[in-house]
């Protein structure tokens, strides 16, 4: 959300929900700095201080449409934004163009400030390899019951492994490749990492 200061300049601001139990985590982009509140702590870091941005796709059980933003300070510490709040027990509301806004708002004010951050996109190159090795092993195993199905001539169950399957490949394939480790820069942000 874009506001005025009072004094006419210009803040994005954006606020979100973490856990049922807790405040909100709320961010500002003001002329200073990343203007952040999060679990009773706050500071604000200059645009210039910002040492890296990671940007992931990260859905839950609860909320399939979710982004984050791992933000990392060069001093040390990490704050992460996540584009979805918990409203109740049972339902996670999407927050999709407030996040946006904040996430392309500040890749911004960090280029005019002549920032220097590594900007990199989807998971660690060591976790995207363990994930791809999983599903490798994963195919084996559902081709392996697949042709013991056929052989067997069970053909409700090759039914079900291939809707299995084709259900599985949905979810996790656009996970994956959303998720594929590669490095963006602040002109060009990675539109299937942002919603």
């Amino acid at each position: 959300m874009r506001v005025s200061d009072g004094e006419g300049r210009s803040v994005t601001s954006y606020a979100y929900k973490a856990s049922l139990i807790g405040s909100a985590h709320r961010f500002e982009l003001t002329e200073e700095g990343l203007s952040w509140h999060v679990a009773g702590r706050s500071g604000v870091w200059r645009y210039d201080e910002i040492s890296a941005i990671r940007l992931s796709f990260r859905p839950v059980s609860m909320q399939q449409h979710r982004f984050r933003a791992d933000v990392s300070h060069a001093k040390g510490g990490r704050i992460a934004i996540l584009s979805t709040s918990w409203q109740t027990a049972a339902l996670m509301a999407p927050q999709d163009n407030g996040f946006r806004a904040l996430i392309v708002e500040l890749h911004a004010r960090m280029a005019k400030a002549g920032s220097r951050a590594e900007l990199t996109a989807g998971l660690g190159t060591k976790t995207y390899a363990a994930v791809l090795a999983f599903l490798a092993l994963l195919a084996v195993a559902m081709a392996g019951l697949l042709i013991r199905a056929l052989m067997i001539g069970e053909f409700a169950g090759v039914l079900f492994i291939l809707g299995f399957a084709a259900l599985f490949a949905w979810q996790v394939g656009g996970f994956v490749r959303r998720n594929q480790p590669r490095s963006y820069g602040f002109d060009r942000l990675p539109a299937g990492l942002l919603p």
